[in-house]
């Protein structure tokens, strides 16, 4: 439905940076997020093409196994022409990273979100971001701001720096260093995909989560 449904859009919605809109998806009662790529802000420090980020972010996740992005896909034909459309995730809004951190039957999926923002070299992880589903199930949403072939994490993700990334992650991780999916790929410049299958590479050779290093700054703003 998300790939060939008719879309109607049922409002903006708000506090967005660029055009994001709420949608229904015809053949079913499923409600998604659609982001056109005409509706994006230019930015000094990333192309554009937010949009396809959206979708190589999904594609990530589930070629790890992880599933912890949202089923999206790119829909060339949407009302406002091509853009991301990402199934939305109906969650306590109260809830962000920092409240649910404080939940230990969180901590898997948070560490593995951690991990999955170092190989996305994820350039805006707001504690908003993340999501606990009305099923307790954690989600990573707003990825446009990844991939980017320099070192850009700003994440607020970082109670694990030092820490060994677990090795069923690990595992998941060096498979994909061997053999990068179509999927990814398809969604990413070959500069992009270089630099992500470094990073993979990277971590898994560590083994442990890194620490904020350089000067760029290692937080978003604002942090929720």
């Amino acid at each position: 439905m998300l790939a060939a449904g008719e879309l109607r859009i049922e409002g903006r919605l708000p506090w967005s940076s660029n055009l994001t809109f709420l949608v229904t998806v015809d053949g079913g009662p499923v409600t998604a997020v659609y982001k056109p790529a005409r509706g994006e802000r230019p930015l000094w420090d990333f192309p554009g093409g937010l949009h396809r980020r959206e979708v190589a972010a999904f594609a990530l996740s589930e070629s790890l196994g992880w599933g912890l992005v949202p089923p999206t896909v790119n829909r060339e034909d949407g009302p406002f022409g091509e853009g991301s459309l990402q199934l939305f995730v109906e969650a306590d809004y109260e809830q962000h990273y920092f409240t649910l951190l404080e939940d230990d039957a969180n901590g898997v999926a948070l560490v593995a979100l951690g991990c999955f923002d170092v190989v996305a070299n994820n350039a805006d992880r707001k504690s908003g971001h993340v999501l606990r589903g009305v099923d307790g199930r954690i989600w990573g949403i707003d990825h446009g701001l990844c991939f980017h072939p320099s070192p850009k994490l700003r994440t607020v993700i970082w109670d694990f720096a030092g820490d060994p990334v677990p090795g069923n992650l690990l595992d998941d991780l060096e498979r994909l260093s061997r053999d990068l999916p179509d999927a990814v790929a398809a969604s990413l410049t070959r500069r992009e995909q270089a630099a992500l299958v470094e990073r993979v590479r990277t971590l898994v050779g560590t083994g442990v989560f890194p620490a904020p290093e350089g000067d760029h700054p290692p937080y978003p703003w604002p942090l929720v």
